[in-house]
């Protein structure tokens, strides 16, 4: 006779042997892939870790589009140049869709641009991509303000008389003073409080995604939504981004619109009136804030990040840094304001620009996309709901499309006479009908920001520093270990 116990035990086991059965028949309807067991999928395999090397590793055994498991959910992975830029442009509407996650959920509820999917997403993107050329997106309007802060930073630099500094706030301070001056208006100055809660809120959010919790989360939103933990400040933190926007449009709304719109709050209010009888409208104060707050993340964290990476690969290589310098004095003399344009006379600087963006590959894997009907992806039939997730990492060190991946190598953006050479598989702002909105302007603030600092400074570490870590934190984005710089006046 069994008892209690053994009889619970016995229907456990059968109850995980049914599903084990259940999950082989349904894997056979995916692309190929690591075996998933109930319950865990294929976290086992993964050894609870999810980063584009493993998901690399992963596409050798199993090619380059392939299956993994998140508990019951199937994701297939897009590995590799080619099946990255198949999958997401062969059929660009159908993967257009947006896994609205429970983490996302949680902190944008489906709205805005970046964490929306379907109609709202649509309404919202569209908008958005008009005002920003309303703004002067593409134009010499928006360069301007580009211009301008490059000038408070290089300043700011001059200001510490080749003192050891870390730099990093001081690179998302200029970089995300782009996008206020957009978004609100006008930008806030180095020693503003509120300003320095908001930076600190948006770092804290990018370090948690990706993180164990954050996956954790993702897989038992139930239970960790109602325990404590870092899941809980990652939240408040984005509560403060959202409160600090709700404040800017308080203030816009007290002084009234102006009959020439200024920044994006302006013509968000404007559309909200225009649009309050269209019955299928999503213009309202929440879709404002909500996009606003992904305007912000993905105009300053980003690019801030991948400045800080070029000045830690100039220090490490010293001779491409003088190689830089020595165009940007034949081309551009020391006092000529630098614009976007210049670029093209300046092909070395632009090639190490490309390449800061190539080797410290910020993104680790990408956005997940979700098949918003029945299609075909790389000859594996999809049905409608499918979580499809690009390795856009992959793309960027396919050793298939760049002769050295896993070197800092501006030669791969040069042909043999030392012109530039636009590489089809540099994808770091995605590809397809999610390509990231803002890709125009963070090319414009790359390439300002850091051809301004190498014209006006040798960067080098303080004395007695040798060593310097260029291994990647992993996070929402890949932040460089902290380290100090010394930036000596040319």
């Amino acid at each position: 006779m069994l008892t209690i116990s053994q009889a619970l035990v016995a229907v456990v086991v059968f109850l995980l042997i049914t599903q084990f059965l259940k999950l082989q028949r349904v894997r056979r309807q995916f692309p190929p892939g690591p075996v998933p067991l109930p319950v865990l999928g294929t976290l086992i395999q993964l050894n609870f870790q999810f980063n584009r090397d493993l998901l690399m590793k992963l596409a050798k055994i199993h090619g380059n589009i392939f299956t993994l498991w998140f508990g019951w959910a199937p994701v297939v992975i897009l590995n590799g140049f080619q099946a990255v830029k198949d999958g997401m442009t062969t059929h660009p509407e159908d993967v257009s869709g947006r896994l609205v996650s429970p983490m996302f959920r949680a902190l944008a509820k489906g709205k805005g641009i970046m964490l929306a999917t379907g109609h709202t997403w649509k309404q919202q993107r569209r908008f958005a991509l008009r005002t920003l050329r309303n703004l002067g997106l593409g134009k010499r309007g928006l360069e301007h303000r580009v211009q301008e802060e490059a000038h408070y930073l290089v300043d700011f630099f001059a200001s510490m008389k080749g003192k050891p500094v870390d730099p990093s706030f001081p690179l998302v301070h200029s970089v995300s003073n782009v996008i206020c001056a957009v978004v609100y208006g006008h930008r806030f100055s180095r020693d503003d409080e509120s300003f320095h809660e908001l930076i600190k809120a948006t770092e804290h959010i990018f370090k948690f995604g990706g993180s164990f919790i954050h996956h954790l989360y993702e897989i038992f939103p139930w239970l960790m939504s109602r325990i404590p933990g870092p899941h809980k400040t990652a939240l408040a933190c984005y509560d403060v981004l959202s409160n600090f926007t709700r404040r800017e449009i308080q203030m816009h709304t007290e002084r009234g619109t102006p009959e020439e719109p200024q920044d994006f709050i302006d013509f968000y209010l404007d559309h909200i009136e225009k649009s309050k009888d269209e019955p299928r409208s999503t213009y309202n104060e929440d879709n404002m804030v909500y996009s606003i707050n992904d305007l912000f993340l993905g105009g300053s964290e980003t690019s801030s990040t991948t400045l800080n990476w070029g000045l830690l690969y100039m220090v490490t290589n010293p001779d491409i840094q003088e190689k830089v310098q020595k165009e940007l004095d034949a081309v551009l003399g020391p006092s000529k304001l630098i614009c976007y344009e210049d670029r093209r006379e300046l092909p070395y600087t632009n090639a190490v620009v490309h390449e800061i963006q190539r080797f410290s590959n910020i993104i680790s894997v990408g956005m997940p996309r979700v098949c918003v009907r029945n299609t075909t992806l790389l000859g594996f039939p999809l049905k409608k709901g499918t979580i499809v997730l690009p390795n856009i990492a992959s793309s960027l060190y396919d050793p298939e499309q760049w002769e050295t991946p896993r070197q800092f190598n501006p030669d791969h953006f040069l042909d043999k006479d030392g012109n530039f050479v636009a590489q089809e598989a540099f994808l770091p702002f995605s590809i397809g009908h999610r390509v990231c909105l803002g890709e125009h302007l963070a090319r414009t603030e790359l390439f300002i920001f850091f051809a301004s600092l190498l014209r006006a400074f040798t960067f080098q570490l303080p004395e007695g520093v040798t060593k310097i870590n260029t291994e990647p934190i992993l996070g929402g984005t890949l932040q460089p270990h902290p380290y100090r710089v010394c930036a000596i006046p040319r």
